[in-house]
This record gives C-alpha cells, sequence and structure tokens, in this order.
C-alpha cells in the first residue's frame, strides 16, 4: 500500500533546533509516522519532547551550541544520540539564525556567528551523520534551504551566503552518497510565521508586500511542512537526490 511507504516505524531522527518552530514541527511530523526523536538543540526541549513522549515514542535530548561547537564535538553528539538510541536515520538540519544589518554596517560576528551555524555545523552534522547512514547503507538527510538559496534578500548578507551554501552542499553530498542508500534533500521553505521573522511581519509595509506576492496570499505556517518532512525522511522519497523543494505558497512562480 502507498501509505505504508510514508511510515518511519523504528527509525531514529535526529533533529537539530526543534524546541520551537519549524524544528519542532519536524520532530512531531517524524514521531506521529512512527520516528523516535533525538533533539539536539542550545535551549532545552522540554515541550517537545513532552509532546513526543505522548505520541508514544522514545526521546533523547542533548544541548550544544552550533555556533561555537567544534566538528569532534559535533561528531561526539551524533555518537551521544547513537549510543543512546541504537542508530540513526534520518538528520533535520532545521537549527539556524538569521541577523539583519544592511550589508555597510553588517558587522564581523554577525557574518561569523550565521556562517557558523547555517553553514559549517550544517557540513559536519551530515558528516558525522552520514558516516554512520554509509555504514547501515540506509538514511535520510533533509536540509533546510530557503528562499534566498535562490535570491539574494535584503539587508542579510551572511543568511543568503548559508543558504545558497546549504543547496550547494544538500546537492554535494547527494552526487556522492546516493548510490550508498543516503538521500539528501533540502526544503526551501518560503515566508513562515516564526521567531526568525517576527522584525518582518512587525513592518506593516514590508508585511503587505511580502503577502501581495504570495499566491496563496498568506504567511507559511510551521505545520504546512509536516507533510513534506515526512516524505523526504520516508521510502516514499527514495529516488529523490539532491532536490531543494520550496514550500513557499508559489513565492518563486510569482
Amino acid at each position: 500500500m502507498i501509505l505504508d511507504t510514508f511510515k518511519l516505524d523504528g527509525k531514529v531522527a535526529v533533529v537539530t533546533g526543534g524546541s520551537r518552530g519549524l524544528g519542532q514541527s519536524a520532530a512531531l511530523a517524524l514521531a506521529e509516522a512512527g520516528a523516535d526523536i533525538a533533539l539536539l538543540d542550545y535551549s532545552p526541549a522540554t515541550e517537545t519532547i513532552e509532546k513526543i513522549a505522548a505520541l508514544g515514542r522514545r526521546t533523547y535530548s542533548t544541548q550544544i551550541d552550533l555556533i561555537a561547537a567544534s566538528p569532534d564535538q559535533i561528531e561526539a553528539a551524533i555518537a551521544g544520540v547513537v549510543d543512546a538510541m541504537g542508530r540513526v536515520d534520518i538528520l533535520v538540519n532545521n537549527a539556524g539564525i538569521i541577523r539583519r544589518t544592511p550589508v555597510a554596517e553588517h558587522s564581523a560576528k554577525d557574518w561569523d556567528d550565521v556562517i557558523a551555524i547555517n553553514q559549517n555545523a550544517v557540513f559536519h552534522l551530515c558528516q558525522s551523520a552520514g558516516r554512520h547512514m554509509i555504514a547501515q547503507g540506509s538514511g535520510k538527510i533533509i536540509n533546510i534551504a530557503s528562499m534566498l538559496s535562490f535570491q539574494g534578500g535584503i539587508t542579510v548578507p551572511g543568511y543568503a551566503a548559508s543558504k545558497h551554501a546549504v543547496a550547494g552542499i544538500t546537492k554535494a553530498l547527494a552526487n556522492e552518497w546516493a548510490s550508498k542508500g543516503v538521500n539528501i534533500n533540502a526544503i526551501a521553505p518560503g515566508y513562515m510565521a516564526t521567531d526568525n521573522t517576527a522584525q518582518l511581519r512587525a513592518d506593516v509595509e514590508r508585511e503587505k508586500a511580502i503577502v501581495d506576492r504570495i499566491p496563496a496570499a498568506r504567511w507559511g505556517t510551521p505545520a504546512d511542512l509536516a507533510g513534506p518532512f515526512v516524505f523526504l525522511a520516508s521510502p516514499a522519497s527514495d529516488y529523490l537526490n539532491g532536490a531543494i523543494i520550496p514550500v513557499d505558497g508559489g513565492w518563486l512562480v510569482r
């Protein structure tokens, strides 16, 4: 049955930044599909853990600052998941930040922090989890790209650079790992009503301009990504490799 190919029973999913927003939506969607969930987050993911437990799934949680974490610390975090949960089948690279400042005033710290978590940590998490997936002959990696994987944006040079890099990392790894049973794809969310866009949504003129361009005529919500997360994590997407899938209400086609 086709619906059986979307089931994740017996799988272990690692989700970064799962305490709220898109990461929490991903964790809960994967848990509802049958997966046990490991959360890597800067802050305690208490609410998410409680919701996953209510679904009858196992959870594991560890706190890690992905801005400051070294490659060795990231590898140790993934090893901790394997020790606690037995394996790693799915990785959702959701954790990320955005810093909004005009380019001429954009500080080196803002640039470095954004690149550290949005780009460097994504690569090292893919690499660390990917080693385990290659060894077991299967795995799914879902990176979080952006509309700014395709566009330049305004006042967010580090974010735009990092999200272009996420698209490149996704394609590069797919070239090497697709033949090893590991699928690497990315979701590019459109304008989502999350903490990252609070500043935009508070700007009445900018908020109106954004909604006016979206064919769906509304901001997206974390729930809009639940289906794509499950699809990319499941056997239903076994022949999808290196794709950057916009979930944007039609923003890019306008």
